[in-house]
């Protein structure tokens, strides 16, 4: 049997990669929702836009609980650098997640006097998600690490580029909203979030593109990566890939196929997502700590392995059952709280 050091860190690895991208295609969209929430004015709107992902946002975000715990228990070591690294946007972005989800509860029990429970849901959502935007764009942009420590200032995070990447993932989570509620609700608002998508969809894409440059050009090791032969072969398919589920989901927003907008820009996020494992593979905290040095003693991992076991399976059931119960389109008057 080989190593257990070698193949358990490659496990976990994936493991906490799959809640991470649970977490960025299920949280993204009702996150979307609430960033879309300002454009929206009519009461009639923004219940039924609420209602939409009344039955289904606190068990998404099970899955940011499972990535971070996952990561504190499977590789100490990055989450020691990362939290330190990253302090200031983290607090931000739970405390963001906080006031929004308490919006959820408290607006209906508010009304009429409800405006500040609005506010909450909308600036929470935009706010947390540009503080994970600013977290993703500081580990891409590089943390300081000396003897396995975080050497860095509290403000090291704050760059031009990881800006950049926190406007992109609000862009990006406000097409997963607007191509939910395209495909969710009914009448008006179904039309409205049609047209939103558009503008929405183009600046994904520039924001992709611009990343994919922006990333090779300032990183040598990224460079190499993806422009040396043979590997520009082996992943060209990629970009080639999202140029196509970009035009899918275009011609779903135009033939008015609610459906294909969001199944393509799921595609999107998750062949992006794809592009930036394969800029970094093996780093867990790049440029200097790769999965296998972050790595909890193999027997903490194979005890934890069984655990995650059985726990996934329940919470992939769990999420299954949900979206399925609560299936179809949602017409105004209706709802969930």
């Amino acid at each position: 049997m080989a190593d257990a050091s070698i193949w358990l860190p490659v496990v976990w690895t994936v493991l906490i990669g799959f809640a991470v991208a649970m977490y960025v295609i299920l949280d993204g969209f009702d996150l979307g929702v609430g960033i879309l929430f300002p454009l929206f004015r009519s009461e009639q709107e923004r219940d039924l836009m609420m209602n939409s992902v009344a039955p289904f946002w606190d068990g998404n975000e099970t899955w940011l609980v499972l990535g971070g715990g996952g990561l504190l228990a499977a590789f100490p070591l990055a989450y020691a650098i990362v939290m330190p690294a990253f302090y200031l946007p983290i607090t931000v972005m739970l405390l963001a997640l906080i006031f929004r989800g308490v919006a959820f509860e408290f607006r209906w029990v508010a009304k009429p006097r409800h405006k500040v429970w609005d506010m909450a849901f909308a600036g929470g959502s935009i706010i947390a998600a540009f503080a994970q935007g600013i977290v993703l764009g500081g580990l891409l942009h590089g943390v300081d690490v000396h003897d396995g420590a975080f050497a860095g200032g509290s403000f090291d995070w704050l760059s031009p580029f990881a800006l950049f990447v926190g406007m992109s993932v609000v862009a990006g989570y406000a097409l997963l909203g607007a191509t939910w509620l395209s495909m969710r609700v009914a009448g008006d608002l179904e039309t409205r979030t049609r047209k939103i998508a558009k503008p929405l969809l183009l600046c994904v894409v520039a924001a992709m593109f611009a990343v994919s440059i922006w990333t090779p050009l300032t990183s040598e090791r990224i460079f190499e990566r993806w422009f040396t032969v043979p590997n520009l072969f082996y992943f060209m398919p990629l970009p080639v890939m999202a140029a196509v589920a970009a035009l899918m989901g275009w011609w779903g927003l135009k033939a008015g196929r609610p459906a294909v907008p969001f199944v393509a820009s799921i595609a999107l996020f998750l062949l992006g997502y794809a592009g930036l494992a394969i800029s970094n593979a093996p780093y867990l905290v790049p440029p200097s700590v790769t999965l296998w040095q972050a790595a909890a003693a193999p027997s903490s991992q194979m005890f934890m392995l069984v655990g995650a076991a059985v726990m996934l399976p329940v919470i992939l059931g769990y999420t299954v059952f949900v979206y399925w119960t609560f299936r179809g389109k949602i017409k105004p008057g209706e709802g969930y709280h």
